[in-house]
């Protein structure tokens, strides 16, 4: 499933939830949409799905040679925020009913269940109630409710919600399978660690507008962050002495051994190393790339200084 947004706008009121956001989702890829509470993700999905419309704007989506102006629901898969899942009910019966409710058979639905249970360690469980499972558990199930009718695209709203660091990598790896399917994905998280090993591309979302986007390597050229360099040496230092020898730079402490230092241009570091050697013995000194979580909160401070100015 192909899909292209063009300038859309959305508005409730007087909040301006959409501020003419352009992007495109390729067949088989991993979209991340990022960005905080009110950034208008849920206003972009919402208007994907069409429980909503643009107030300007264009979403055009291709599938098998069709064209549509938002998803349908026949090919939608979709873990919500607010999970619908029913806790009286067994794993097994809320799987079962939901996969024939999107159209497949119960032999079709018994099959594809019995495979995703397998992939989540769940089939000795599939007995019990939903209520009965940990909150890991359940999520897990949810994320099979969501694709068990094999649908052309996958909505997931904070996927990694409620789980641990080992189930949070077999959900890693459930969403490389999805790919591998053909499965088009919008992945909406907050941990951005995960979303930096699975997007193939991302948007950084703030107060409805675009902030960033592309791939990993796009957004790294685009947030042009600042350089960091972690230094160890031999003598131990403290916060202080590093505050009157570098009264310009932001220093963050690892040990006492070792700090990390922001800089305004890589120009800067031999300066401030001839600082250093005056009173320390440097053991090494590293360039730090920045991870997706620092991009995300460089390209968020920044926006906000551009609206206050």
């Amino acid at each position: 499933m192909h899909i292209t947004v063009t300038e859309i706008e959305k508005s409730y009121a007087t909040v301006n939830a959409v501020r003419g956001v352009s992007f495109t989702i390729n067949t088989g890829e991993i979209f991340a949409l990022l960005g905080p509470n009110g950034a208008g993700k849920s206003s972009i999905i919402r208007m994907l799905v069409g429980m909503t419309r643009p107030d300007r704007g264009t979403i055009a989506i291709t599938h098998q040679q069709a064209h549509y102006d938002h998803v349908p629901r026949r090919y939608l898969g979709y873990l919500p925020e607010d999970r619908g899942l029913y806790p009286d009910k067994s794993v097994e019966k809320n799987l079962l009913y939901l996969a024939q409710l999107h159209g497949l058979s119960k032999a079709q639905a018994q099959l594809e269940m019995n495979h995703w249970l397998e992939i989540f360690d769940l089939t000795e469980r599939r007995k019990e109630d939903l209520k009965q499972l940990s909150k890991g558990n359940q999520q897990k199930v949810q994320l099979i409710a969501a694709v068990i009718h094999k649908p052309a695209l996958v909505i997931l709203d904070e996927p990694f919600s409620g789980l641990d660091p080992i189930n949070q990598e077999k959900v890693v790896e459930f969403l490389k399978t999805l790919r591998t399917k053909g499965m088009t994905v919008i992945l909406s998280a907050h941990q951005m660690a995960m979303v930096e090993k699975l997007a193939d591309r991302m948007l950084l979302m703030a107060k409805g507008q675009m902030v960033l986007a592309g791939t990993l390597l796009d957004i790294k050229q685009q947030a042009q962050p600042k350089p960091v360099v972690v230094i160890e040496t031999q003598q131990a230092v403290t916060a202080a002495e590093l505050a009157i020898l570098l009264p310009d730079y932001t220093v963050s402490m690892q040990s006492e051994h070792r700090f990390s230092m922001t800089l305004p241009s890589t120009a800067m570091l031999s300066t401030c190393l001839q600082t250093l050697l005056r009173e320390f013995t440097v053991q090494s000194v590293s360039m730090q790339n920045p991870d997706l979580h620092q991009l995300y909160l460089t390209a968020m401070s920044a926006h906000q200084q551009e609206e206050i100015a």
